[in-house]
């Protein structure tokens, strides 16, 4: 991956957030951080 394509990357992910948080309304870090915690219990149980 070229410094050129992560940058595009990084500013397309913060674009999503900033349409979220102020048109969209579907609490994506609320959604992302639950799933990083079902992720982290599924992976504890099986470690």
């Amino acid at each position: 991956m070229t410094n050129k394509l992560a940058i595009i990357f990084g500013f397309v992910i913060i674009a999503i957030f900033v349409a979220d948080h102020y048109y969209l309304g579907w609490n994506l870090p609320v959604m992302l951080g639950r799933k990083l915690a079902l992720l982290t219990e599924y992976i504890a149980f099986w470690r």
